[in-house]
């Protein structure tokens, strides 16, 4: 969700509670547009984190302690010089905006007392950080915006401190009052929808909230609002507004059905439960920590798996034409019956045909009613020439068929072999992951289209281990090359081995060690089976056998298997084990 008003309400609350005074130790610029405060007071530290990037503009406190440049950046030792040592003495959020301005009380050069303002503006691209004295003239800022940047709003150092124009007509849900919401309510536009209204009625209201409350009091997110029941409308809001007021926030992120955070919130999000899940967290610092970090990790391994995405990415479309030009040519040869049918006219009226005859005119025994045909002859050839011609044209089209076939096959588990690299590439969890990928494809004969690449010497990633709750270990595989491992080095007979039917996935060993698992084991397995898959239905299909039946064909490549006697269970897709 976007970092609105209410989020920096509930983030600012929670600094107020853990540092009500603290005192600047460090100050740091790890990226080019985030800085971090390191405060003390009393027993307790932490760092406050002002990012005001285009991508995750926010304000937090956290424990998370990066990695800095070796120099630092002109604006981090201009702070230094300004800000260490100072005490951070209050927090404020004017206007119920995206802003938060910190009092602080520090030194000049000379030695005097003196107070100054630490303003952080979390608009989106337009974010910034911006050190005041104490009368609110602009010492510094991050981002220093002249007036070849814009003409409505400057800051330049000298200029007094001009926040951002609040739209007008708009009332912080903390100010609204039951008859003010019913007389906004009585004058709405007709055709407008629920979720426009909060977000025009109320200030510094994400859409994503806006969305969330239309759902709890309609059951959907795009409700007009001439169609949702009134007195529930204003009841949800008003609980809204009084979570926000009581300040009862739960901190919450959501997880989609592949492990990764993808949203966080105030309070808790109903509305999508259909492909999410959620988890709680204590404090707006942990989730913030748990979900950047979570974030950059992901877009680290996006980085590093750039090169590979465009090689799967050419070598899909090169294939996919290839199938094309396949599939066109193999009709083409399912003429060939045709030219042995025209072939067999020919031979049997052989007796009425000479030399320079360019057409002959056959009664077709072939077709139902027996017509009369025309058959293009060449006026070159004899009669049985032109027969002989027709044949071979139909053993053309014979033999073309074939190895069509047979192409078309291998083409075909081309392309669900790059799928399945694909699927593993979308799951992989860390650099490791990548780099074995990477090593599968260039022993799998995609080495030269990898600029420069050399297989490594290192160690592989392990494959993701579960706990069934009879005890049975569960082994799932991270690439197809491990697949193969795990199915046919490291499982023994006996072993169940579980995959997503007919779809791109890990392949899931439980070792049994000759005990037989409960109905509850075998589910689990298979959820585990269709989460670490490319399925993205709410029921999946998993097939499952012992690995005695699972069997690799000779040239083949790698994860691909095929197997027999096997059984299918339809679940439901999940990534972990409840408690395990």
């Amino acid at each position: 969700m976007a970092f609105d008003a209410c989020m920096m309400r509930a983030v600012l609350s929670e600094f107020s509670g853990s540092f009500p005074e603290g005192k600047i130790e460090k100050i740091l610029q790890p990226v080019s547009d985030e800085i971090a405060l390191v405060l003390h007071h009393g027993k307790s530290g932490g760092r406050l984190v002002f990012n005001v990037g285009p991508n995750a503009p926010r304000l937090q406190l956290s424990d998370v302690a990066k990695e800095n440049p070796k120099a630092a950046p002109m604006f981090c030792m201009f702070l230094r010089k300004r800000l260490s040592g100072a005490k951070i003495t209050g927090v404020r959020q004017p206007g119920f905006d995206r802003i938060a301005e910190f009092s602080v009380s520090g030194y000049d050069d000379m030695g005097f007392p003196t107070e100054m303002l630490i303003v952080c503006e979390i608009m989106g691209k337009y974010a910034n950080f911006i050190l005041l004295d104490g009368e609110r003239k602009i010492i510094s800022a991050l981002k220093i915006i002249d007036f070849a940047a814009s003409t409505v709003r400057q800051v330049l150092p000298g200029m007094k401190y001009q926040p951002p124009v609040m739209p007008e007509g708009k009332i912080p849900p903390t100010e609204m009052t039951e008859e003010e919401l019913r007389r906004r309510l009585s004058d709405a536009q007709a055709g407008r929808s629920v979720e426009k209204f909060i977000t025009t009625v109320y200030s510094g209201v994400a859409t994503q909230i806006a969305h969330e409350l239309t759902f709890r009091a309609t059951g959907n997110i795009d409700t007009p609002l001439e169609e949702a029941n009134r007195e529930k409308l204003i009841r949800v809001l008003l609980e809204w507004q009084s979570l926000l007021c009581r300040e009862d926030y739960a901190p919450t992120v959501a997880i989609d059905r592949n492990g990764k955070p993808c949203d966080y919130s105030y309070m808790d999000i109903t509305y999508l439960s259909d492909s999410c899940e959620y988890r709680r967290f204590d404090s707006f610092r942990e989730l913030f920590d748990m979900y950047y970090a979570e974030r950059d990790r992901l877009e680290k391994i996006h980085q590093r798996a750039k090169d590979i995405k465009t090689l799967l990415s050419n070598t899909k479309a090169r294939t996919e034409r290839k199938l094309t030009i396949q599939r066109e040519a193999l009709l083409e040869s399912a003429k060939g019956e045709e030219y042995k049918k025209l072939g067999d006219l020919i031979t049997a009226n052989i007796y009425k045909l000479k030399r320079g005859d360019e057409v002959l005119f056959a009664t077709d025994y072939y077709s139902d009613g027996c017509p009369e045909i025309r058959i293009s002859l060449d006026s070159r050839l004899s009669g049985a020439a032109n027969a002989q011609r027709m044949y071979k044209l139909y053993a053309k089209c014979k033999k073309a068929s074939e190895v069509l076939v047979d192409q078309i096959a291998l083409w075909e588990s081309e392309l669900k072999y790059l799928d399945s690299v694909s699927a593993f590439l979308e799951s992989a969890e860390c650099e490791q992951d990548i780099i074995d990928i990477r090593d599968e494809l260039y022993k799998a004969g995609y080495g030269s289209r990898m600029k420069g690449y050399r297989p490594t010497k290192s160690s592989s990633s392990k494959p993701h281990k579960f706990v069934t709750s009879g005890g049975f270990t569960l082994l799932v595989g991270k690439n197809n090359t491990q697949n193969d491992y795990l199915t046919f080095k490291m499982a023994e007979k006996g072993d169940l081995w579980f995959h997503v039917k007919d779809l791109p996935g890990s392949h899931v060993i439980m070792i049994t060690d000759g005990a037989e698992p409960s109905e509850r084991d075998y589910t689990e397995a298979a959820e585990i089976a269709a989460g670490y898959s490319k399925a993205t239905a709410d029921l999946v299909a998993v097939d499952y056998t012992r690995v005695k039946n699972v069997k690799k064909p000779t040239g083949s490549k790698p994860g691909f298997v095929i197997y027999k006697t096997n059984f299918t269970a339809y679940v439901r897709p999940r990534k972990e084990i409840d408690g395990k």
